[in-house]
């Protein structure tokens, strides 16, 4: 018998390994994969793309913040992954009468690593588990001291428009924003994605760097011309959001396009 705790405390008990994964996580269905567990994945959402082919090979339940109860119901899974951000607790409930739900919540590299450790308690793939956080390990602590001497600059993350948001405190993307020595002049605003207004934005902070998200809204270059104009001297930044926002085992591809970024910015 395995007991093992989600990241919310809620204890899930299994006589074995589970078997058929339902995946409401777009980032977390990549991770699954990467572990060895295509076969087992019967379920995932429309936003699950990464690898591409599973689109075309896997049973769709709809999106991240709404899902199908009743077709999820069907595919009689033995466990459905989840997260805190991405899944609303009404669609976390609806699901906890089909089989158990466990609830990740990932905000720090640590967090990621914890989690792609318990999916290899969870799924008997601890080796697997293993290699992958030693390589996640290794390339974050060669990222940290690539960065020893690069110095810090102010920045802003957009990810929507009309309303302007932004990745505030107590998001992945702002833990990883420090990572890059990119001070965050949203992290002291109220809620995860504040609204923002960009004709404000420099009495909010004046950022040097305004970083355009490649999801989940499509910024342009005139949206880019847009938030320069409102700005002081801000260069703004196409960056791809995946690297930014994603977590689970892109963390490492994450660490080599960090560095990419940064010789973009020298």
């Amino acid at each position: 018998m395995l007991t093992i705790t989600d990241h919310l405390g809620t204890a899930h008990q299994f006589s074995k390994t589970p078997q058929r994964i339902i995946s409401l996580v777009p980032s977390l269905t990549e991770t699954l994969f990467e572990l060895g567990l295509e076969e087992q994945l019967i379920g995932i959402t429309k936003f699950c793309v990464h690898p591409y082919h599973l689109k075309s090979v896997k049973i769709h339940v709809g999106g991240t913040k709404k899902v199908h109860v009743e077709k999820i119901r069907a595919l009689k899974p033995d466990i459905i992954i989840a997260n805190k951000e991405e899944n609303t607790l009404e669609i976390v409930d609806s699901l906890r009468d089909i089989c158990p739900v466990f609830v990740t919540d990932i905000v720090t590299v640590e967090d990621t690593l914890k989690t792609i450790e318990d999916f290899g308690l969870l799924f008997n793939k601890r080796t697997d588990a293993q290699k992958w956080t030693d390589k996640i390990k290794f390339a974050y602590e060669d990222f940290k001291s690539y960065m020893n001497d690069k110095p810090w600059h102010s920045s802003a993350y957009l990810i929507w428009r009309e309303p302007y948001m932004a990745a505030g405190g107590e998001t992945f993307i702002n833990e990883l924003l420090k990572i890059n020595h990119f001070s965050n002049i949203y992290e002291n605003f109220d809620g995860r994605y504040p609204e923002v207004e960009i004709r404000k934005i420099r009495i909010q902070g004046d950022p040097e760097l305004v970083f355009l998200s490649s999801e989940p809204y499509p910024f342009k270059e005139e949206h880019a011309f847009e938030v320069g104009r409102a700005t002081h001297h801000a260069k703004t930044v196409f960056v791809d959001g995946e690297m930014f926002s994603w977590y689970g085992t892109r963390l490492f591809k994450a660490f080599q396009y960090f560095k990419a970024l940064q010789e973009r910015l020298d």
